[in-house]
């Protein structure tokens, strides 16, 4: 911890950096991804201070529209949209995800009630591919959770006002490669 508070010391040292994010923020995309803490949104696409607008899920799940409470993440979604006129969402699922692998070998999570909670949320992946394939597996939830965005209408008015895009993203962790999927083609390739 101590090498994080050194750091935030020094941080702060440096006004003149950021004395403009004091006018506000005008993100062009929101960045749904993995709490995981090997996932960094603004190292991964060099982003600085008010390009990115934020969402961080375990497993990097969308919520249903409309489960009958407020949340977090349907806030979230809707302020990115509505308020802040993002251009893009990016669902950016990685190589690793102790999340999806729970979902996909069946784990008994009774010893963590939230998380297996939160996971029964997961949308069933759309099929095709090996599940066996951890990729594969993870790639298709980040599917999954794409046409979860659809659903809320927001999501679903941009799109139609052809003012939004949708962005699959797969990243590995142990290579630091991004690849996107491609309605062409139905895979996920390099950027």
């Amino acid at each position: 911890m101590q090498p994080l508070i050194d750091h935030a010391r020094s941080f702060g040292q440096r006004p003149e950096e950021f004395a403009g994010l004091a006018a506000g923020q005008s993100p062009e995309v929101l960045f749904i991804t993995c709490s995981d803490s090997r996932v960094v949104p603004a190292l991964i696409t060099g982003a600085r201070p008010g390009q990115l607008f934020e969402l961080r899920t375990a497993g990097n799940i969308v919520p249903p529209h409309g489960a009958g409470r407020p949340s977090g993440e349907a806030a979230t979604i809707e302020y990115a949209v509505e308020v802040l006129g993002v251009r893009d969402v990016v669902v950016c699922g990685h190589s690793h995800c102790g999340a999806v692998g729970a979902l996909v070998r069946g784990d008994d999570l009774t010893a963590v009630p939230a998380v297996r909670d939160w996971l029964a949320q997961a949308a069933d992946a759309p099929a095709g591919g090996d599940p066996a394939d951890p990729a594969v597996a993870v790639q298709h939830h980040v599917l999954a959770q794409l046409l979860r965005l659809r659903s809320y209408p927001c999501v679903e008015r941009r799109l139609a006002e052809d003012r939004l895009r949708l962005r699959g993203w797969y990243y590995e962790v142990h290579t630091g490669t991004v690849r996107e999927h491609r309605a062409a083609t139905d895979a996920f390739e390099a950027l």
